[in-house]
């Protein structure tokens, strides 16, 4: 990573969510993903699931997940579309303490760069809930491919200068 610096790694404890109404563990694809980028930059995976596109079933595990201090991310894949049943980003924005609004737009201006002006339709977003910080990601691998390298896994390594997400998490900045 060459935003980086020689400060110490910290790993989090990241949680996945896929919201789907069609995939199941064997062909969760997207969520694999996730769990392969943070593991593999040397986070914990510490929770997955598989839930309905239902805002009720969405709010439940990750009202959950930002209920519990061992939680220091979450992850979710699918609903931010504009057609159908998708409703990820209203199940979670009510849950939000704060948004991070250059996270949705930094996305799809990097999205930009593979799918043109479908990054549109792209509904994007991360905020923080009870100190855990939340993305909301498109269900495509593609989409989060491009959300974890380009993005999310920069912010959350505390070498990347000259900020990023984990120096303002209080817990971590204890140990």
């Amino acid at each position: 990573m060459s935003n980086t610096s020689f400060t110490n790694f910290k790993p989090l404890n990241i949680a996945v969510l896929t919201i789907s109404d069609t995939r199941g563990e064997e062909d969760d694809i997207s969520g694999k993903k996730l769990v392969t980028g943070l593991t593999e930059a040397g986070h914990v995976n510490c929770d997955k699931a598989i839930v309905r596109d239902d805002k009720y079933a969405i709010r439940a595990v990750i009202s959950r997940w930002i209920a519990d201090s061992t939680v220091d991310v979450v992850l979710t894949t699918g609903g931010t579309g504009i057609t159908g049943r998708d409703g990820t980003p209203e199940a979670i924005k009510p849950l939000l303490d704060k948004e991070i609004e250059g996270f949705g737009e930094m996305f799809r201006v990097l999205s930009y760069e593979d799918i043109k002006t479908s990054t549109l339709q792209s509904r994007a977003l991360a905020g923080v809930a009870n100190a855990t910080y939340l993305f909301v990601l498109p269900g495509s691998s593609g989409a989060c491919k491009t959300a974890w390298e380009k993005l999310i896994c920069f912010q959350l390594d505390a070498r990347t200068k000259p900020c990023n997400l984990v120096q303002l998490m209080p817990r971590l900045n204890e140990i």
